[in-house]
């Protein structure tokens, strides 16, 4: 039961009780997806691959130079629910300074399992990078579940993919990187992941010694995040670092779980400013 509590992020808010917080960050990032939708050129349900979920939404730029570096947005929702299409409410902020915001749909479960999705976000960067070549540079994002998706693409071996992407940068905003606790808790029950299948998804078990092209990298949590997922947070930046990665631990004051990634679509925001 308390592994139970620690892994249900909408307990450890203090604005807002356990019921009324998903439905509030569910009308939040809609909400800011429609603003960034009507106010930015769009091209939506972009295919990256066959799947029913292997679609990206790309926002693009207010004033594209030749060249435009570009956010990836992973979003979260525990790996069975959220999708790219409440996905592009932190576009408007980064549009407005010359950068292209992706949001990336990828298969939740059930229909989806954990090897899979990682496959999945994987290729749609190889896909991005074949499609626009304009683009100078990726930088990822991921919020909780997409964390962790984030960071098992800084894990990615490129050569069976033939193309490898130039990731600049990666923020990593409340995730898990241990997916050995998860097994126990009821976010398996649609997961349904085998031990072997949560050893070779979780990016803690994964760090590779950084190489001199190694992307920055900032671990983000949230003050209001359980003491779970803060310490998941502490460890995996102190592994990165341990294997020569340049990380940074940033610790938001007066946020929780959810509205720590929802401020991204505020300009003045300390996570949008960096």
């Amino acid at each position: 039961q308390a592994l139970e509590d620690q892994y249900s992020p909408s307990r450890w808010s203090p604005r807002l009780d356990r019921d009324t917080i998903i439905d509030a960050h569910l009308a939040v990032t809609a909400a800011g997806t429609e603003r960034a939708r009507a106010s930015a050129q769009t091209l939506l349900h972009v295919p990256y691959g066959n799947g029913d979920g292997e679609k990206l939404d790309i926002y693009f730029p207010t004033d594209p130079s030749e060249t435009f570096p570009v956010l990836v947005y992973i979003h979260g929702g525990y790996w069975q629910c959220l999708s790219k299409d409440n996905s592009g409410f932190a576009a408007p902020p980064l549009v407005s300074q010359g950068v292209a915001v992706v949001a990336v749909g990828y298969d939740t479960a059930p229909e989806g399992h954990m090897d899979a999705m990682v496959l999945q976000v994987r290729r749609s960067l190889t896909f991005l990078v074949e499609r626009y070549p304009r683009i100078r540079g990726i930088y990822l994002c991921g919020h909780s579940a997409g964390a962790h998706l984030a960071a098992m693409v800084l894990s990615t071996d490129w050569t069976e993919f033939q193309v490898v992407p130039d990731i600049k940068g990666a923020v990593l905003v409340s995730g898990v990187y241990d997916l050995e606790p998860i097994l126990h808790t009821y976010v398996n029950d649609a997961l349904n992941m085998s031990w072997e299948v949560a050893q070779r998804n979780s990016p803690m078990r994964h760090v590779t010694p950084a190489v001199p092209a190694a992307c920055e990298v900032l671990v983000a949590m949230a003050q209001h995040d359980s003491p779970e997922f803060r310490r998941q947070s502490q460890e995996y930046s102190q592994a990165l670092r341990a294997a020569g990665w340049s990380v940074s631990l940033l610790d938001l004051a007066g946020v929780d779980h959810f509205d720590v990634i929802e401020k991204l679509s505020e300009d003045s925001y300390v996570l949008t400013q960096v």
